[in-house]
């Protein structure tokens, strides 16, 4: 496997206090070395200008922080504007993400489909079905999601490279999002029989003003520190999916309104 990353150009003007990159670790994806080192990653979905005046659906941005919110990773969208405009948040995407010296590192990426999303079908048709492919270094699959069928709530497998199941996580039974709904929405990370619980993927409740305001969501993935970095590389997927699934048509809404 090559250890060459690829340069990107990411949105300028990103200044932050960055985590000290570890040394290169035999086997580990190059770049994702911080990883080794948290069992808990806080995500904060940036929003530009033109969306919050316009509406108009831009490109997503999401940074990466540890407990101690120091950034290690920035993640940012690659979507046609007239795939964003037609379908919104069942559009196909891929993401960029990088490190400080500006290297990508992983990328995740989904296809469209235009039946995709019902929950109902999705066990049973493949084209009903959500998938996401992570990769790291890009061209180097290490794990990918997929919607599984369900009557009321998110379930998606994370599967390794080879298509193995290694873990699942399953959604609240309701999503209550907005200035109205002070609580946070977890969706519980599972182990792959689904019977015990590892840690968490969080939507987390901004407070009342903050939550009326402001169109930028937070999210904190939570797992074993012992996890793989392959797998905790994949739930950053996974996370992307889950906001895609449930929470950016509620942004879209509240831009227009």
């Amino acid at each position: 496997m090559s250890t060459n990353l690829n340069p990107v150009n990411k949105p300028p003007g990103l200044q932050a206090d960055w985590m000290i990159r570890p040394s290169l670790i035999p086997g580990c994806p190059p770049g994702l070395e911080y990883l080794t080192q948290l069992d808990r990653i806080k995500v904060e979905q940036l929003v530009s200008l033109t969306e919050v005046f316009t509406g108009w659906d831009t490109n997503n941005k999401y940074v990466l922080r540890n407990a101690n919110n120091q950034q290690f990773l920035y993640v940012f969208e690659e979507s046609k504007g007239c795939m964003r405009i037609c379908c919104g948040s069942q559009r196909s995407f891929k993401f960029h993400v990088v490190d400080n010296m500006n290297q990508e590192v992983m990328q995740i990426s989904r296809d469209f489909k235009c039946c995709a999303g019902c929950c109902w079908c999705a066990g049973c048709c493949d084209g009903c079905a959500y998938e996401v492919k992570v990769e790291a270094p890009p061209g180097n699959i290490i794990g990918s999601i997929r919607q599984k069928g369900s009557l009321w709530k998110d379930n998606l497998d994370i599967l390794d490279e080879n298509g193995n199941t290694i873990l699942k996580i399953e959604g609240p039974c309701c999503i209550w999002d907005g200035a109205c709904f002070p609580c946070d929405n977890e969706f519980r990370l599972l182990t792959s029989d689904g019977i015990s619980q590892i840690g968490k993927l969080t939507k987390e409740y901004a407070g009342f003003i903050k939550e009326l305001v402001s169109l930028a969501d937070q999210f904190t993935i939570s797992f074993p520190m012992d996890l793989s970095v392959k797998a905790k590389g994949t739930l950053i997927g996974a996370l992307l999916l889950i906001d895609f699934m449930n929470f950016e048509d509620h942004e879209d809404d509240s831009s227009s309104s």
